[in-house]
């Protein structure tokens, strides 16, 4: 089995989106980018919801990230909501969208509307199979990669009226790296003898 500790993420570079993002605060945009992705085979899959720091405080997702390897759309939920075309594009078991906890995505998504998830791979479960036994995103990404993926936007304001430059790289990277991690795994790249990362039989997970 393959584990990493979070020493061991820290010592590694950090990962920067390297395509476009394309932030969604309209409807119209919404329409055309859903459009557009509905003709792709796979996307990554993410949202992001505004922290609360309050007992009971519950937000609705305000950002929804769906990338490519090449772009990657940040829909503005709290702006746009979620339109027929956005939930027939995730009801659409013909298009695969990879995702890492998606059922806690699923659930934050029906505070806004019902949707029957279609075509969606949970991430923690697919690397299983690999003997990857971390299922956070980081450290799958850094078993993988040999990189880390900074965490540092995670709990900003992601209802601001804008949105910062960091935010949108950020949000951007979590959803590509969902796609590229499926994607380098399911075309047979990952060669378990030039992984660092063992762990001993007895050494649980960290």
């Amino acid at each position: 089995m393959f584990g990493i500790t979070k020493e061991q993420v820290a010592t590694l570079p950090v990962v920067s989106f390297p395509g476009r993002t394309i932030l969604i605060d309209n409807a119209a945009d919404a329409r055309s980018a859903i459009s557009w992705l509905a003709k792709q085979s796979m996307v990554g899959f993410d949202t992001e919801t505004r922290p609360s720091f309050r007992k009971g405080c519950v937000h609705k997702p305000s950002l929804m990230q769906l990338s490519t390897p090449d772009e990657c759309f940040l829909l503005r939920l709290n702006h746009i909501g979620m339109s027929e075309p956005l939930i027939d594009f995730l009801q659409n078991d013909k298009i695969t969208k990879i995702g890492l906890s998606v059922n806690d995505d699923f659930r934050c998504l029906h505070r806004i509307a019902p949707f029957e998830p279609g075509g969606f791979v949970e991430l923690q479960d697919y690397v299983k199979q690999f003997g990857i036994a971390d299922n956070s995103l980081q450290k799958i990404y850094a078993i993988i990669f040999n990189g880390r993926i900074s965490k540092a936007q995670r709990l900003t304001n992601w209802e601001a009226d804008h949105l910062t430059d960091a935010q949108q790289a950020y949000a951007a990277l979590d959803a590509w790296a969902c796609m590229k991690i499926y994607t380098y795994l399911s075309d047979g790249k990952f060669n378990p003898d030039d992984c660092p990362y063992i762990l001993p039989p007895s050494e649980p997970e960290k």
